[in-house]
């Protein structure tokens, strides 16, 4: 399951709880589309804002939609204890794989990090991705640490945050990597706006935002990329930048729930209080850039 798209939905919800129709019917989207597994709770999932039974909720809701595609569900918390609980709670509720971000309060050590991941590790019986997210946590991988933490068991997929814009540079990370990590351990980009590059470098995954919401397309983009047709990959990544663009301003969470909004695929509000959408300037330069990438979804 750890190859090709991996798309990551929004979990949209209020102040009342998680919004679970609108929930299901994207899910039901990514299954229509034929991605490759489905990745529920990740940062666009809004894991982080949800207590213990919202989480496990929406885990059953996406493993019990997907029709037999592969879901993989975050079991990030800050303390290891919790961790280990919501690993438990994933694999009650079916996921094929659990997704891991070193979150912590106080800056973890690179020993603290491994010693997280051996833990975790002892006790699973699914697959793990190691989410390398620093902006988030705040942890900064060397490659050495990804070494070693991919020969644990269970590890077979490693979400790096981008490369380098440069093709050369791009292909360049991706070999380091590759060459410190078992071959069974495929490496996925998934920082958006890096997925052309990074597929095209010997990424074997896309770990997408935009997959979460327009799976046609971004399910395109990386056949094409992992075939290596570059120019044909590249036409499709162009259609995306505008939307990158106001990624790169706002957030991608905030600017994917706005034209999921705008799209009317969820009714607003979407997002957990103190999280604020974007302004209605925003949203208005936001309407065309929706509107394009949907007939490209329509002819995808």
């Amino acid at each position: 399951m750890f190859n090709g798209l991996s798309a990551f939905p929004l979990t949209p919800m209020n102040e009342d709880g998680i919004k679970e129709k609108e929930y299901v019917n994207l899910i039901h989207r990514l299954v229509d589309a034929g991605v490759d597994s489905i990745g529920a709770l990740g940062s666009t999932g809004n894991y982080a804002y949800l207590n213990r039974e919202e989480r496990f909720r929406t885990l059953k809701l996406a493993v019990d939609s997907a029709n037999g595609i592969p879901v993989m569900g975050s079991i990030s918390a800050i303390r290891t204890l919790d961790v280990l609980r919501l690993a438990e709670d994933a694999q009650q509720a079916g996921v094929s794989a659990v997704l891991l971000a070193p979150v912590s309060y106080h800056a973890l050590s690179h020993d603290e990090v491994y010693a997280l991941y051996e833990d975790v590790t002892r006790t699973l019986s699914v697959p793990l991705c190691v989410y390398d997210n620093p902006s988030t946590t705040h942890v900064h991988f060397s490659d050495e640490l990804h070494g070693r933490i991919a020969r644990l068991p269970h590890v077979h997929s490693i979400k790096i945050p981008g490369v380098p814009p440069e093709p050369e540079a791009a292909k360049a990370r991706v070999d380091t990597l590759r060459s410190l990590i078992p071959s069974h351990v495929t490496i996925g980009v998934s920082s958006d706006p890096s997925a052309f590059t990074g597929l095209l470098a010997g990424c074997e995954v896309w770990y997408s935002v935009l997959g979460g919401l327009f799976p046609k397309t971004c399910r395109r983009m990386t056949r094409l990329a992992l075939k290596g047709y570059a120019e044909e990959s590249h036409q499709i990544a162009a259609c995306f930048e505008p939307l990158w663009s106001l990624f790169r301003q706002f957030g991608s969470l905030r600017v994917v729930a706005a034209a999921a909004e705008i799209s009317g695929l969820i009714s607003s509000p979407s997002l957990p209080l103190p999280l604020q959408p974007l302004n209605q300037s925003s949203r208005d330069v936001l309407k065309p850039i929706v509107k394009v990438i949907h007939s490209k979804e329509k002819s995808s």
